[in-house]
């Protein structure tokens, strides 16, 4: 596993990060200049869709004002800070990557939300945080980098609160072997795909029951074709964030969806009252 985890942070190793990110954002001004989640969304959306998809997982979340929300793999921190200025909650962001969740932090003091969203290191296998502390987790392309799914599941039940509610939007195996480089994984070696029968019933058995669960594969195709037909996929600006080679890796997982190799899972599960060990 140690491996294996070792292969998931050179992916994201993000070397110089804040600083690439401060010089793209140069184009909206001056650094002490305040910046809302939306101007930050060609940047720190990492997900098929991107601010499209997390608005829509949100209130399939049914999320509120009063609820303590977890972001797992949180990235640079867009999803967060874009649930915190909707809804009005408070929101915690954890990722295994350092250069990740210090660019999150950097990001956030930029549009003032540091008082209500904060960022941790930390591996999704072993949260940093309480029993029970949060009213809602989030989770959102990351599921295909871990191999221990019953690990991730049960840990994820573990700081829900019994009624918790956990959010998942998630690239399943559908149809064959997917074309690499993808956007999570350069090669196989990293790349722990789950169908949406076996992703559900993995989480199920950590404690959950299924609220709603609906296959968006379409709807990504669709996103995926416009995107092909607008110009080079998806926004470049991503490169800024995961490397040159984004729109590569970008464009593989368009194919594998359009090829029906790989679809999108969209699901909500209520925490059960019995913890899973």
């Amino acid at each position: 596993m140690t491996d294996v985890l070792a292969g998931v942070r050179d992916h994201y190793r993000a070397t110089g990060l804040t600083e690439r990110l401060k010089a793209a954002l140069a184009t909206f001004g001056a650094e002490d200049q305040r910046l809302t989640p939306e101007q930050l969304g060609t940047l720190d959306q990492f997900h098929t869709r991107g601010l499209a998809a997390t608005a829509d997982l949100a209130k399939l979340a049914g999320i509120t004002a009063a609820m303590s929300v977890l972001d797992v793999g949180s990235g640079v921190g867009g999803p967060a800070r874009f649930l915190a200025a909707t809804y009005g909650c408070r929101v915690t962001g954890v990722d295994l990557s350092e250069p990740f969740v210090d660019a999150a932090r950097y990001l956030t003091e930029r549009t003032g939300q540091s008082g209500q969203v904060s960022f941790e290191t930390g591996s999704a296998l072993e949260l940093p945080f309480d029993d029970g502390r949060f009213d809602i987790v989030l989770l959102q392309h990351v599921a295909m980098n871990i191999a221990d799914r019953a690990r991730l599941y049960r840990e994820i039940r573990r700081v829900l609160t019994s009624g918790g509610r956990f959010a998942t939007f998630d690239v399943v195996m559908n149809g064959g072997e997917p074309h690499y480089p993808v956007p999570w994984a350069r090669t196989p070696a990293t790349s722990f795909l789950l169908t949406a029968d076996a992703t559900r019933e993995a989480i199920e058995a950590a404690g959950f029951r299924t609220l709603a669960s609906q296959d968006d594969t379409e709807t990504g195709k669709t996103w995926f074709s416009a995107l092909r037909a607008s110009g080079p996929p998806p926004s470049p600006n991503l490169g800024v964030v995961m490397g040159p080679d984004f729109p590569q890796l970008a464009a593989n997982l368009g194919r594998n969806l359009l090829e029906g190799r790989l679809g999108i899972l969209t699901a909500v599960f209520e925490a059960g009252s019995a913890n899973i060990g």
